[in-house]
């Protein structure tokens, strides 16, 4: 069953409704530029509150690996989503000071980036147009990837179906595409759940 990631929750009333879904991940945003950027102090509030089950992804971008392994080896993050220029020098030396899974997020403009996220060390990879931007990258250049991957860039309750039928993603990864006017939409965010939980279950 391909799973779904909920990213850049920032309100308790996104870790509610999050609870209420029950989705495998949520995501929260740790780079200073975002819009959904939370503090340590906002994060652990909301990990707080988050149901048993549901695993909290931390989003870097070019941080420090010690900072990252500490809120790992803390237990307010399970996984560490890197989304900078992290290379595999610094997934090595993060290896080293923590276990936790590591996802690598590529933006794909060519077959050259799909071969490239392939070749990566970590745990999981993420596909992207962007870095948040709610754009889809021409998912054809995804059909060649031969291991789990999160799919991510441009998502919405009306593709999502289609995006699993097509690719088969480890996961779904959205974000703009359940907000409304800048702020995570409960109506959205389980219309895109139910999309592709259906779909899934076929």
């Amino acid at each position: 069953m391909t799973k779904i990631k909920l990213c850049g929750l920032a309100r308790t009333e996104d870790i509610l409704t999050a609870n209420e879904l029950m989705p495998e991940y949520i995501g929260f945003v740790f780079a200073p530029k975002s819009r959904r950027a939370v503090t340590r102090e906002k994060a652990e509030d909301l990990r707080a509150r988050l149901a048993p089950g549901i695993l909290a992804v931390g989003v870097f971008t070019d941080s420090p690996p010690e900072i990252v392994a500490e809120m790992l080896e803390s237990g307010l993050l399970d996984l560490a989503q890197l989304h900078g220029h992290e290379d595999e020098q610094y997934i090595a030396r993060l290896r080293e000071l923590t276990e936790k899974p590591i996802i690598r997020a590529f933006r794909v403009t060519c077959r050259d980036d799909a071969q490239e996220a392939h070749r990566s060390s970590a745990d999981f990879i993420l596909l992207d147009a962007g870095a948040g931007e709610g754009r889809t990258f021409a998912w054809e250049l995804a059909e060649g990837i031969r291991r789990p991957y999160f799919l991510a860039g441009g998502l919405t309750p009306e593709n999502a179906a289609f995006a699993l039928q097509r690719l088969r993603p480890y996961a779904l990864d959205v974000s703009s595409g359940i907000e409304t006017g800048g702020k995570k939409d409960p109506i959205k965010m389980r219309a895109f759940v139910n999309a592709a939980r259906r779909r899934t279950k076929r």
